[in-house]
């Protein structure tokens, strides 16, 4: 089992100290410490015991990859999966039907832990897992833009990255014991991002740099060796499971609440950040589960994607279990999130492309409704009412402001503005609306290969019922209400000129206030139009 970090030679459990020249990164570390604890507010003298609080953060699952339905009525992917973990939490707490996270997964990770916008941060691409290597996809055109290739810095000065408090130091600093498990993908190999530690975890386990297993099976080391040498995305941290037929999901939900001994035993709150590989590619059989889909009739790719689902399920289930076990869950917050969307793109999904997500459309990567409406639940008995369904949108800057308040952090001192807004009037409140707030997603990049729906150069914006798609290669505005319209088959722009230019203004405004980087055009190096520029042009 992992142990604090305090106590090792090395930055724990997987970088030596020696990858880093001169010890950097222990005094970068060092060096976040004094910066959040010069700001933080230490709790004193509160006779309320504070509460206990889990992230458990899914990759790449989609809005309808559970038996959980978060539509107005069941579809047929509800009635594939098998989550009762999940439908117990949604008995238990709140769903929340229009949350979202960005169409990819390290800009999420990075607003989850800022409480910045992707825009504002500036990682609006997943990062790789090698230092300065951009990961656009080559086009012949537009030119990329200068995004933090880099991912996410807790100390200043390092290239290509954003510069930010994160939020487990300011935990850290306001008591709670801190553990990370499972994917970081923060920021790349060799700067101080990629390693939770310097985040203000106090314990790290399998997180790194990488941002997909190389393998699920514990038979092959969690590793897929290339020519006799380790796989770029071979696991870290888990040799104790090497060689067993132990599954990923299940080595990490072993090794979490392991880590949960040390501050049950000091009687010390805890925030645990469980985020799951599951459920990213390599889709492969979690064999524990896999054969009742086969049995249903599910092609090999699909049963094994279903299979990932349902371990990741198991994974919560022995979470509320071990809560239970210890009289810990009436102290307890839960909140449950994927990072984007739900993979639809062909041939790595079984069936017709960007269908895996209906009634949304498309799937990861994509500005669409399937690539940044997530499933989301929240547990907090005494605060939540269980069974409520909250219907006002949200985004997952909201994560960060909303946490510090419930660990009852007041004024931390802040290196980045804060651009999420606390859900706090939601989960006291489920009717609590604010059909005027503004969200925008920006995703100035081409994420893979494939061109298909909103995947690549695009950017969005939701305000009430009203959505508004640009795409940058063409400068074409899409709108759509999505009330009448969740699938976005029915662009109304040409019947809406109005909300359509109203909408527009607001947008363009929002993008130029964080800083929105857009895309230029070859040859000419002219600068994508913004989404307003678009609508004064003579037709």
């Amino acid at each position: 089992m992992p142990t604090p970090s305090k106590k090792e030679p090395k930055i724990w459990p997987f970088i030596p100290l020696r990858a880093y020249p001169g010890r950097q990164a222990i005094r970068l570390a060092l060096l976040v410490w004094s910066l959040v604890l010069s700001g933080c507010n230490i709790r004193a003298g509160n006779l309320q015991k504070p509460p206990n609080i889990i992230v458990f953060l899914v990759d790449d699952m989609g809005w309808q990859d559970t038996s959980v339905p978060f539509w107005t009525q069941p579809t047929p992917f509800n009635t594939r999966y098998r989550t009762p973990n999940m439908e117990r939490l949604a008995r238990e707490g709140m769903k929340f039907t229009n949350a979202y996270a960005t169409p990819v997964c390290t800009p999420t990770r990075v607003s989850l832990l800022t409480g910045m916008n992707a825009t504002r941060h500036r990682v609006t691409n997943w990062t790789s897992p090698n230092r300065n290597t951009n990961t656009d996809y080559p086009d012949s055109s537009p030119n990329p833009v200068n995004w933090n290739i880099n991912g996410f810095s807790p100390v200043a000065g390092v290239d290509r990255t954003v510069y930010a408090t994160p939020l487990p130091a300011i935990l850290n600093a306001n008591g709670y014991y801190t553990i990370h498990c499972g994917k970081a993908h923060f920021g790349s190999a060799g700067t101080p991002g990629s390693n939770p530690i310097n985040m203000g975890f106090r314990v790290n386990i399998a997180g790194s740099e990488i941002g997909h297993p190389a393998s699920y099976l514990g038979t092959d080391n969690y590793d897929r060796p290339i020519n006799g040498k380790p796989n770029r995305n071979a696991v870290p941290g888990l040799d104790a499971y090497h060689g067993t037929n132990t599954f990923l999901t299940d080595a990490l939900t072993r090794e979490a609440l392991k880590a949960l001994e040390p501050p049950l035993k000091q009687e010390q709150p805890f925030f645990l950040y469980m985020a799951h590989y599951a459920v990213h590619t390599p889709i492969m059989a979690d064999q524990r589960f896999v054969d009742k889909y086969r049995q249903m009739g599910l092609g090999n790719t699909e049963a094994n994607y279903a299979s990932l689902v349902e371990g990741m399920d198991k994974s919560l289930g022995d979470i509320l279990q071990f809560l239970d076990d210890h009289k810990l869950a009436d102290n307890t917050i839960i909140l449950f999130m994927s990072d984007n969307g739900g993979l639809s793109t062909s041939p790595l999904r079984g069936g017709q492309a960007h269908t895996q997500n209906l009634p949304l459309r498309a799937g990861k990567g994509s500005v669409y409704e399937g690539g940044i409406r997530e499933p989301m639940l929240v547990r907090w008995p005494g605060v939540v009412k269980p069974g409520s369904i909250a219907n006002q949108y949200l985004l997952i800057d909201d994560f960060f402001p909303t946490i510090l308040q419930m660990a009852a952090v007041q004024s931390p001192k802040l290196i980045q503005p804060v651009d999420g807004k606390s859900f706090m009037p939601l989960l006291k409140n489920p009717n609590w609306s604010d059909p005027s707030r503004l969200l925008i997603w920006h995703h100035p990049n081409r994420w893979i290969a494939e061109e298909g729906p909103a995947l690549a150069w695009a950017s969005a914006c939701r305000q009430g019922d009203w959505k508004l798609v640009y795409h940058h290669k063409t400068g074409k505005l899409e709108l759509y209400n999505l009330k009448n319209d969740i699938g976005e088959q029915h662009d109304l722009s040409a019947r809406k000129p109005h909300q359509l230019a109203r909408l527009a203004m607001l947008f363009t405004e929002q993008l130029q206030k964080l800083g929105a980087q857009m895309p230029t055009c070859k040859p000419n190096g002219q600068p994508v139009r913004w989404p307003s520029e678009v609508l004064s042009m003579p037709k």
